[in-house]
């Protein structure tokens, strides 16, 4: 699990944990991985967290993250791709060097390709598992003011898609999940009752449904809005 600190990542490590499943995580900020390990250790006990502070939109740390969880020498059931970042705007209005598109790029989607590609082999290997990434409706939905954002989360989608195809004859399950506005720390200050957002908790209950479907299906796309419709 990657981002698995705040938001839809910690719903998603919570969830496998009360599952009775270890997991492995990462995200930027080793504080945040202490609170998370503190703070769930104190709500499941017997739980099995494994954290290393790693910046994903690097591609050494993506590498030393992979090293990390192929040195637990525990099979790899559930990757979850969730690494991510937002910076709205308009691409008119972007640095004209291409900064912001290849930040971008490199947080949404070139993390999940290193981490993916990285653990592939141990999935192939297996013959099974599955990998969902977190896309976002923005993966299908071209906003005002999406910029680089939407077009990195356009391109994670194609990423998944086509790894789907890849290893359907490996007994390997891929799901993308686009979340519409969901409350997170992303939406901080924004004065919106929270009957307006997707819970995170809901992403991550759909994500573990989808996996506990029998190995002769798969959700191929999970698309999940809030129940009013987006912001």
């Amino acid at each position: 699990m990657t981002g698995g600190s705040k938001g839809i990542g910690r719903a998603v490590v919570t969830r496998y944990l009360r599952a009775g499943y270890p997991v492995a995580t990462c995200a930027r900020s080793a504080t945040d991985l202490a609170t998370l390990t503190f703070e769930l250790r104190a709500e499941l006990p017997a739980a099995v967290l494994y954290t290393l502070p790693a910046d994903l939109s690097h591609a050494e740390d993506c590498a030393r993250f992979t090293d990390f969880v192929l040195g637990l020498q525990l099979p790899i059931e559930v990757l979850v791709n969730n690494a991510g970042a937002y910076l709205p705007g308009r691409l008119q209005d972007e640095p004209a060097d291409g900064s912001q598109l290849r930040r971008m790029l490199a947080v949404n989607l070139l993390s999940a390709y290193d981490v993916t590609l990285a653990l592939l082999p141990q999935f192939i290997t297996q013959r099974r598992g599955h990998i969902f990434t977190i896309c976002s409706t923005a993966s299908i939905t071209p906003y005002p003011n999406g910029g680089s954002y939407g077009i990195a989360k356009h391109a994670l989608l194609g990423f998944t898609k086509n790894l789907r195809e890849e290893l359907k004859p490996a007994g390997v399950r891929v799901t993308a999940v686009l979340p519409g506005p969901t409350l997170t720390a992303s939406w901080d200050g924004v004065d919106l009752p929270r009957e307006r957002f997707v819970q995170a908790d809901d992403v991550a209950e759909a994500v573990f449904s989808a996996y506990s479907m029998s190995a002769h299906a798969v959700v191929e796309e999970l698309l999940i809005r809030p129940q009013l419709g987006d912001l």
